[in-house]
């Protein structure tokens, strides 16, 4: 489908009235200023060329029902993403309040800066950077009252009933932990409720998915997975290798997610999973959020990322393992996420992820460029292609609440 300008339609924002981050301090002398990427009309809203029934449809979905996205990174970025190493030395990345509160989304896994994490350092993971970065967000967080902290399941339900939006704080990897074990019941202590094994590279704990050799969970890494399910930390593998995926699986005893990713078997990269460990993941009881990140999820029909690309993914995994274990993790952002992925593509280990087919490069996915736009057209998608109520339910929060359900505590 074709781009066209179309203003944002809020389905649930009554409780929002207009704060911004850091508002109740004095931007320029509390803390530096800077021109910030907006959160609305960044770029041509997406036409999936619904009828009026079909709008209506999906309106009522997004607004009627607990709607999570399992991988996002709603913060606010420079317009001008020459600037982004300033911005997040300062420790104070914005959260998108505006743009959230017209994405229809209940929930969102929010990753914060993770691998961008270069308050201190140049290379980010550090433990310290990782605290600095969970104590300005929650303290913007504490100064208003319709963005929410979820601790657990009631907090969800909650937003939901309250016309809120519930924030899940995450880390993409344990790196920070280093060797202490009991730094994964500080982070929880401090609201982290998901944290992924290794971020591409390895770890104390596993392999990530860009070395050439894995050699699985470490026995520091089996630990961390009894740790985690104790405590209540859901587990990802997004980033690990194929083996440290297997036997993480193999060492939890709760469901284990794969909050952002898509299938190997249409996109042959090392950021894709093979059906093997989809299907592990599903046998834990967990689920495999679908990534739209740029040029992540491509397939050789829909070499040009977009939403049909994303959504061959999708159909996918839904007929591999059954649509009771696929969600979405859109891994979105406000600002330009392809120069973000260049600016830090040593830190993020782009180039190694992707290698595989080449690929045009585009400048934003098509339908999902936004925490604001991606569940009003993923859910018009699925309207517009025949899913019913009840599946699309599942899929864009359901299947989530299940999941987490048996593992936090």
């Amino acid at each position: 489908m074709t781009d066209t300008v179309k203003p944002a339609t809020p389905y649930r924002s009554g409780r929002y009235t207009g704060y911004t981050s850091f508002s109740y301090l004095e931007e320029g002398r509390d803390y530096e200023a800077f021109a910030l990427a907006p959160e609305l009309g960044r770029v041509p809203a997406h036409d999936l060329g619904l009828d009026e029934d079909q709008e209506e449809r999906t309106r009522r979905l997004v607004r009627d029902n607990i709607i999570i996205s399992l991988h996002d990174h709603p913060q606010v970025f420079p317009d001008d993403m020459n600037e982004v190493r300033a911005y997040i030395r300062t420790g104070r990345e914005r959260t998108g309040y505006l743009g959230l509160s017209q994405s229809g989304m209940t929930a969102v896994f929010d990753n914060m800066m993770d691998g961008t994490a270069c308050v201190t350092s140049k290379s980010g993971w550090k433990f310290d950077d990782i605290v600095y970065d969970i104590g300005m967000r929650t303290s913007d967080i504490a100064h208003q009252d319709y963005v929410t902290i979820a601790l657990g399941l009631d907090d969800i339900r909650s937003a939901h009933e309250n016309d809120q939006l519930a924030i899940v704080l995450c880390l993409e990897a344990a790196t920070p932990i280093e060797n202490e074990v009991d730094r994964i019941d500080l982070l929880y202590g401090l609201g982290v409720r998901q944290m992924g094994i290794a971020y591409s590279e390895a770890n104390t704990l596993g392999s990530g998915l860009k070395e050439a050799g894995d050699g699985g969970l470490t026995v520091f890494g089996h630990r961390a997975v009894e740790r985690m399910n104790k405590v209540g930390i859901a587990i990802d593998v997004s980033h690990s290798g194929d083996k440290t995926c297997m036997d993480t699986f193999a060492a939890s005893t709760k469901p284990v997610l794969i909050t952002h990713a898509g299938a190997r078997a249409l996109w042959p990269t090392p950021r894709m999973k093979p059906d093997e460990v989809i299907r592990g993941c599903a046998e834990t009881g967990g689920v495999i959020g679908i990534e739209a990140a740029p040029h992540t999820t491509l397939t050789e029909a829909h070499i040009e990322h977009s939403i049909e690309s994303v959504m061959e993914h999708f159909e996918y995994c839904a007929e591999l393992v059954g649509i009771e274990h696929v969600t979405f993790g859109p891994d979105t952002l406000y600002g330009d996420h392809v120069t973000l992925h260049d600016v830090f593509a040593a830190n993020l280990g782009v180039h190694d992820a992707h290698k595989g087919p080449s690929y045009p490069k585009m400048p934003y996915v098509a339908g999902l460029e936004n925490p604001t736009e991606c569940f009003h057209n993923l859910v018009g998608w699925l309207v517009k292609h025949g899913y019913s109520d009840a599946d699309i339910i599942a899929v864009t929060g359901g299947n989530v609440m299940r999941a987490l359900g048996e593992i936090w505590v």
